[in-house]
C-alpha cells in the first residue's frame, strides 16, 4: 500500500487528469500473477488490467516477441506490408474466428468498435433499402443493449446503452437504440428501414458480467438474416480466450456466423492493441476499401509480434483447457459457501462476477480484499470481478479462494 502523500501520489494529482477513481495503492512491478507495490508487499493479480494482462505480467514469451522485435522494426506507415501484421491477421481468421475473412488493427477497444460502426454504416450506404414506401434509403441506424460498454470515443459511446457514461457528452451521434439483454422481442421491435446493424457483447463487463443467452444470440442472428442487418459482436473485454474458447460467442452459440468481431484488452497481453474482423461473405470485407477507414499506429510490428505470441502461447500451451478448468472450480466453490454477501455468481471461463447483497458495498469489498492481498475490478450493479491470467496455477487459484473465502 502506498501513502497518498507520497511524490507518486502527488505528482498523479498534481499533473495528471482526475478522470479516474484511483485506489490508494501504487504498483511498481509484475512477474507471472503477482504485482508489487512500492513496500515490496505482493498482491496476486485478479485484475489485469481489466482484462489486459491475459498471461499475467512480463510472460517471457512476450518478453522475447518484444524484445526480439524492438530490434528490427517498431513501426513503418500501412502504406507498406509487414510479416507480424499479415501473419496476426490470418492467424485471427484461423485460429480465434475459424472463418475466412480480413482484420483491421487500432490501438483500443473503443477504435475498435468505431471500425465496426463505420463498417455497418459504409455498408448501409452501399445496400440500401430494398423494398417498400422508403425503397433506396440510406440505413444508418444500429441497434445495441441497454447496460452496454463499447468505449469513450464518440461512436463508441453513442452505442453504450448506459446513461452515466454518456452524462454531459451531449448530443451524442444519431441513430442508435438500445434493447433489452435476453430480450429478443425489443430488439426486434427497434428494427426499422434505415437499421442497417446489431451490435452486442456475448457477455456484457462493465455492466457486472451479463452473459446473453445461446437463445438471445442465436434469435438475434435470425433477425439479422431476415432483414439484411449486420451482425457485430464486441469481444473488447471477453474475447481471445477469457471465456474458455478462442471467441467468447463460441463458448455461447458456436453455430452463430458472425459479420464482424471487435477485440483489444487481452490480444495484446499488455501492449496497446485492438482490432476489428469482418467476414468475407457477399464481399462484406471489401466494404471499408482504400481511403475508408485508417490508423497511423494501428497494427504496428511490436504490438503485432506480441500478440501473435499471446495467441501462439495459448494455443501450444492449452491454456483453454486450463480456463474452463480454474473457472469452473472458482464459481463452483464459491457458490458452495452459501455466504449471506452474496446475490448471485455467473460468468463464463476466468471473466467471473460475484454480485454482491445489497449491504455489502462493492467498492469497500475491493478495498478489503487488496488490503488482503487480492485484486479485483468492480463494475455495474455492486458486481466484483474476477479476470485472472488464463494462464493461473493451481497454487494461485487457492491462494485466491482462501482469501475470499476469508472476506465471505
Amino acid at each position: 500500500m502506498m501513502n497518498m502523500d507520497s511524490t507518486m501520489a502527488k505528482q498523479t494529482q498534481q499533473w495528471v487528469l482526475p478522470t479516474y477513481a484511483r485506489l490508494d495503492l501504487n504498483l511498481v512491478k509484475g512477474q507471472g500473477s503477482y504485482v508489487w507495490d512500492e513496500s515490496g508487499k505482493p498482491y496476486l493479480d485478479f485484475a489485469t488490467g481489466i482484462a489486459v494482462c491475459s498471461l499475467g505480467h512480463c510472460h517471457p514469451a512476450l518478453v522475447k516477441a518484444l524484445q526480439e522485435q524492438s530490434e528490427q522494426l517498431w513501426h513503418v506507415s500501412n502504406l507498406y506490408h509487414t510479416a507480424p501484421q499479415a501473419e496476426l491477421a490470418q492467424l485471427i481468421s484461423q485460429k480465434v474466428v475459424g472463418i475466412e475473412g480480413k482484420t483491421f488493427f487500432s490501438n483500443s477497444g473503443a477504435e475498435a468498435n468505431e471500425g465496426l460502426i463505420k463498417l455497418a454504416r459504409n455498408y448501409g450506404d452501399i445496400k440500401p433499402q430494398l423494398s417498400g414506401a422508403n425503397q433506396g434509403q440510406k440505413r444508418h441506424h444500429i441497434i445495441t443493449l441497454n447496460e452496454s460498454f463499447h468505449g469513450r470515443t464518440n461512436g463508441a459511446l453513442a452505442a453504450t446503452g448506459q446513461d452515466k457514461i454518456q452524462a454531459g457528452c451531449m448530443p451524442l451521434l444519431s441513430s442508435f437504440s438500445y434493447a433489452k439483454l435476453n430480450d429478443l422481442a425489443s430488439v426486434e421491435a427497434l428494427v426499422r428501414e434505415d437499421t442497417v446493424a446489431v451490435m452486442l457483447e456475448p457477455i456484457q463487463g462493465e455492466s457486472g458480467i451479463q452473459p446473453v443467452t445461446a437463445e438471445f444470440l442465436r434469435g438475434v442472428e435470425a433477425l439479422c438474416k431476415e432483414h439484411d442487418l449486420l451482425l457485430l459482436l464486441d469481444e473488447v473485454q471477453c474475447g481471445v480466450g477469457r471465456c474458455g474458447e478462442w471467441s467468447a460467442w463460441q463458448a455461447i452459440a458456436p453455430d452463430v456466423v458472425p459479420d464482424a468481431i471487435s477485440w483489444a484488452k487481452g490480444l495484446g497481453g499488455g501492449v496497446p492493441i485492438g482490432a476489428f474482423w469482418v467476414n468475407n461473405r457477399d464481399g462484406l470485407s471489401e466494404v471499408l476499401g482504400a481511403g475508408k477507414h485508417g490508423s497511423t499506429y494501428g497494427g504496428n510490428p511490436l504490438v503485432c509480434a506480441v500478440a501473435l505470441a499471446v495467441i501462439k502461447t495459448v494455443d501450444s500451451e492449452n491454456i483453454l483447457a486450463n480456463v474452463n478448468a480454474c473457472g469452473a472450480r472458482i464459481r463452483d466453490e464459491i457458490s458452495r459457501w452459501n455466504s449471506p454477501k452474496i446475490k448471485q455468481v455467473r460468468g463464463l471461463g476466468l471473466m467471473i462476477g460475484i454480485e454482491l447483497n445489497p449491504q455489502i458495498n462493492v467498492v469497500e469489498a475491493v478495498k478489503e480484499l487488496m488490503q488482503a492481498g487480492l485484486l479485483t475490478v468492480m463494475a455495474g450493479n455492486n458486481t466484483m470481478r474476477l479476470l485472472p491470467p488464463l494462464n493461473l496455477s493451481e497454487i494461485e487459484l487457492q491462494e485466491a479462494l482462501d482469501k475470499l473465502k476469508c472476506f465471505f
